[in-house]
């Protein structure tokens, strides 16, 4: 008997959202086309890869892994000493699939750490991770002719002759490279999601002693997701390896695992985009800020701590709020308050900055000067006047926010109270 036809019709949501982010990965360097933005936007490629992998351990693994930079490092390495065999002629490989290797090599050593890591779950996963970090980092100071030592293994990714045109000297091709494994890989990742693996991992996630009661191994579960998540990260290993053309202990070290641990929870581990985000917020605050002031590691600290105190969820979740209260037509409502609160806000920081900024150039810049250019405007460090100026700024954002906050929250709770009792509605 013949199987009956069935119509699906086409998700034009998301062929929409997908071609939407092939063109903007395509349209961006034509306009921000300077060196040092092509430069900065293959670095924030390389991280949303990263983070992506990252966050199928623990955005939808429940797996907090403090040592993730052990498979992109590793296959950072992998990637470079594979070019550089090509450079010698040993090794015939196109420089457009080393990242390739570099995910191979970051699976190969998911496979081998990842089933003593997975065989536990909760702190004890988070603390074996830890340790495993520690020890590779370790290892890259003691085998030098691997790792390079403390100088790490340096390359050249012009290599041969050129595929139409095509030799990854200047940045822009770089770019394109990054943003097609960027492309590509977050596919890969985002079918995952929607595979019995990827729906079991979340499973596993949220209670995984149902999971056994029904017959699946958790341990199994962790471990492929692990593996899978290791691949990726290698993928970005490599990608990382052609971007710099140098690959260090920096690389596999728990400063690194941290960084996209930073960096995911900023963006939002709940939600599949939130690494994108993240990225694009970390990169910034990490090479940009460092770029324009001494005091940016604080303004991260303390931005990471507004986020976990206040929107635990990431950026992610406040765009996501934000649309659901669009979709239903009740921003209008909470906007005249939401703008009010919002440029309190930013006052407040405003002032903040400067007293920081002011800080600084007090006490780390003293012997030098007491001058300091803050938004285009000179400004005495020494003097009173500048100072009590600031702490105005800052003691008037502060009350306005407060004052505004109350209302704010009543206005916010009603709409989203009133979208609550539409969705039960229609749900019954």
């Amino acid at each position: 008997m013949s199987k009956p036809l069935v119509f699906k019709p086409i998700n034009i949501a998301r062929w929409l959202i997908w071609s939407g982010f092939a063109i903007l990965l395509i349209v961006t360097p034509l306009i921000f086309s300077s060196g040092g933005s092509l430069s900065l936007l293959s670095q924030i490629g390389t991280v949303m890869i990263f983070g992506l992998s990252f966050n199928m351990l623990l955005g939808q693994g429940g797996m907090l892994s403090f040592g993730h930079a052990v498979y992109s490092g590793l296959g950072a390495f992998f990637a470079i000493h594979a070019m550089n065999l090509i450079a010698a002629g040993s090794m015939v490989f196109p420089i457009t699939l080393i990242p390739l290797i570099g995910g191979i090599a970051g699976m190969c050593f998911g496979i081998l750490f990842g089933y003593v890591t997975t065989k536990k779950s909760g702190t004890t996963f988070s603390m074996i991770t830890l340790g495993m970090v520690e020890l590779v980092f370790a290892c890259s100071l003691m085998f030098p002719s691997f790792f390079g030592g403390e100088g790490g293994i340096s390359t050249n990714r012009v290599i041969g002759q050129s595929f139409l045109g095509i030799t990854y000297g200047p940045q822009i091709q770089v770019y394109y490279l990054i943003a097609f494994w960027l492309f590509i890989s977050t596919i890969g990742m985002y079918a995952f999601t929607q595979t019995p693996l990827g729906r079991m991992v979340n499973a596993v996630r949220d209670n995984p002693e149902r999971v056994e009661f029904v017959g699946y191994d958790t341990q199994w579960v962790r471990y492929l997701t692990l593996i899978l998540s290791a691949f990726f990260a290698g993928i970005a290993g490599g990608l990382s390896a052609i971007n710099f053309e140098i690959v260090t202990a920096e690389n596999v070290s728990a400063v690194r695992s941290g960084a996209v641990l930073l960096f995911t929870f900023i963006g939002g581990v709940g939600f599949f985009f939130g690494p994108l985000i993240g990225a694009v917020i970390g990169v910034f605050l990490t090479v940009m800020l460092s770029d324009l002031t001494k005091a940016w590691q604080l303004y991260l600290g303390v931005f990471f701590i507004l986020i976990v105190m206040y929107t635990p969820g990431g950026i992610a979740s406040i765009i996501m709020m934000n649309l659901r209260v669009a979709k239903f037509g009740m921003f209008k409502r909470v906007w005249p308050a939401m703008w009010k609160l919002v440029l309190a806000g930013a006052f407040t920081t405003f002032g903040i900055i400067i007293g920081v900024e002011m800080l600084y150039q007090r006490t780390l810049e003293a012997t030098q000067s007491s001058i300091i250019n803050l938004f285009g405007v000179t400004v005495d460090t020494a003097s009173h006047t500048a100072w009590l100026v600031t702490l105005v700024i800052i003691a008037v954002g502060i009350f306005a926010c407060s004052r505004l906050k109350g209302g704010f929250s009543r206005h916010w709770g009603d709409v989203n109270t009133e979208i609550e009792e539409q969705m039960r509605r229609a749900q019954a």
